[in-house]
């Protein structure tokens, strides 16, 4: 029989592999490798969430990297933007193509059209200059009139790998994203190489151990129970009877050591990259409703214990800056203090210009 892990073990050794159970002393770039693909919908998220991670972060430390072309924003897992390692928006890309290319199908607005056709047209748009949506759509309307724009575009992001150039993803930078492609944007085509099984050995460096769903729901993938399966995998039982993989060499930590609290971005990878049943490892089901809204928003959150506990959120003007915290339920005096302490130094960082702030419990 497997050896069973408690919900606190997985937590304890995910929140480890996560680089939330101790701020890690890494560079930026080799802290977005290891996490293999951090959610970056909006601008913010990846910033607060390499500074939850990493010892000394600073946001120019990522900035940096986008303006040297070593990461990357774009659609990967679950079709969904993702910042990369631009070595994994390569790999990563030609391996997730059948996945992404699958959610052109329901689109009635390409109905007797090749997406490969609009693909190839949109890439010498992209290829000549970076263009927003809007713009490609427009392009595109003057070839195929007929057709919706949004459609057209669709049929380009999801067979074309279409990077977000800087200044988008930009601390402190706004504006609309404009596109090119990774492989006129790094120089490189898409490297075809890694396989599946490496897929499943990165995430579980990051996310583990974890189920065959777990790793699909993170992926956006199906049918990878026999490629997991082939991969001379240890494997565990969780308390209600689901099974989960973890490398051979992956060391779990003890799960009564202590986790401090943390603050996750807006779309945290965290809580989006584990099915429904190994998802309590990090948050109750019973908190799901708060944190998930019924328009796709994943709000940012409060890591008490390893769990969540709780939102938080800043409200800013007139040169004052207060994080508000909104728990589910009160926590001992010494964690609230630990949450007004750490809330404090993300201020600091993250609105450097009010010339007042606080941590509000509301």
């Amino acid at each position: 029989m497997p050896e069973t892990l408690s919900r606190r073990a997985l937590n304890r050794a995910t929140l480890e592999r996560q680089l939330l159970l101790s701020r890690a002393d890494l560079p930026a770039l080799d802290a977005v490798r290891h996490l293999y693909g951090m959610q970056a919908q909006a601008p913010a998220p990846p910033y607060v969430g390499l500074w939850s991670r990493l010892e000394g972060f600073a946001p120019d430390d990522l900035s940096r990297l986008l303006y040297d072309r070593r990461a990357v924003r774009l659609a990967l897992m679950r079709s969904t933007i993702h910042l990369v390692a631009a070595e994994d928006c390569l790999a990563l890309r030609a391996l997730l193509e059948p996945m992404l290319e699958r959610g052109l199908r329901g689109r009635k607005g390409l109905a007797g059209l090749e997406p490969s056709e609009v693909g190839r047209a949109g890439r010498e748009l992209v290829e000549e200059r970076p263009l927003t949506f809007r713009e490609l759509g427009a392009a595109l309307a003057g070839r195929w009139p007929d057709r919706d724009p949004a459609d057209l575009v669709a049929a380009v992001r999801e067979t074309v790998p279409l990077v977000q150039v800087p200044p988008r993803g930009v601390w402190g930078v706004g504006g609309q994203p404009a596109h090119t492609s990774a492989e006129a944007w790094l120089g490189r085509p898409l490297d075809g190489a890694a396989g599946p099984a490496e897929m499943v050995r990165r995430y579980l460096a990051a996310y583990g151990p974890a189920s065959v769903m777990d790793v699909q729901q993170w992926s956006g993938m199906t049918r990878l129970g026999e490629v997991v399966r082939g991969m001379g995998l240890r494997v565990f039982a969780t308390e209600d009877g689901a099974e989960v993989v973890d490398l051979p060499e992956a060391v779990l930590p003890d799960p009564e050591v202590p986790a401090p609290v943390r603050y996750l971005a807006e779309f945290d990878n965290m809580l989006l990259s584990f099915s429904a049943r190994t998802r309590t490892r990090i948050m109750a089901d019973e908190h799901r409703g708060r944190v998930f809204t019924v328009n796709g928003i994943i709000k940012a959150t409060v890591l008490v214990d390893g769990f969540v506990r709780g939102l938080w959120r800043v409200a800013s003007g007139r040169g004052e800056a207060v994080l508000e915290v909104e728990l589910f339920a009160p926590v001992p005096a010494a964690q609230r203090t630990e949450l007004e302490a750490e809330g404090m130094r993300m201020l600091e960082l993250f609105a450097p210009s009010a010339q007042v702030r606080g941590v509000r419990f509301v």
